[in-house]
């Protein structure tokens, strides 16, 4: 696949979760001065034709008016129900997906992962270097890998994109440090970024 064949590439920040372990929204807690589903979002803007937050319909109102939405569509449980939600909204173009908890991803480790993308795979995604295993929700889901996605949800009975990803024909990419994979889940999490952070002076 090659120029114009290659698919655009839009930006999803995944936000519509119910954050139950950490007690609060995950994408409104503010670990770069803003809330990181902003801070995301503003990371995605460098290197996506469009980017768009995926959020449950209750949401919106607390939203100002300068971000792209996509609402949840609830077909599906798990992860892939934003995913498949903006796939649906838009069903021709790739989608670099994120996760809302992800406090140390920066610009850098996405351009690494556009740098990298195979658009002849269905997708492409981040892996630790200490398991090898896709980040689904770090990735790059070409068209065709969503379509596939669909049908499977439609038939099998996991939800999991990892699962998925694990036994689909993906590129799998490794970031220069694991850590910036990290996902604050919880409180504790928090406080670790938090402390790690302000060590950094990035806080």
């Amino acid at each position: 696949m090659k120029g114009n064949d290659v698919p655009n590439l839009y930006g999803l920040v995944l936000a519509g979760g119910k954050s139950t372990r950490m007690g609060s929204d995950k994408g409104l807690i503010k670990y770069h001065s803003i809330p990181q589903q902003e801070y995301l979002y503003k990371l995605l803007e460098h290197l996506c034709d469009k980017v768009f937050l995926g959020i449950r319909d209750e949401q919106r109102l607390s939203l100002n008016n300068g971000f792209n939405v996509i609402v949840d569509q609830n077909e599906y449980r798990g992860p892939f129900n934003g995913i498949l939600s903006a796939h649906k909204t838009y069903p021709k173009v790739a989608w670099l997906v994120l996760a809302c908890d992800l406090p140390l991803i920066d610009l850098q480790a996405l351009k690494n992962l556009t740098v990298k993308r195979n658009p002849s795979k269905l997708a492409t995604s981040y892996a630790t270097r200490e398991t090898n295993l896709p980040e689904p929700l770090i990735t790059i889901w070409e068209p065709e890998g969503l379509k596939l996605a669909t049908s499977h949800m439609q038939t099998s009975e996991s939800t999991c994109p990892r699962k998925f990803l694990i036994n689909s024909d993906v590129e799998l990419v490794n970031p220069q440090h694991d850590e910036v994979l990290y996902n604050a889940n919880s409180i504790s999490d928090y406080e670790f970024i938090k402390s790690k952070l302000e060590t950094t002076n990035e806080f």
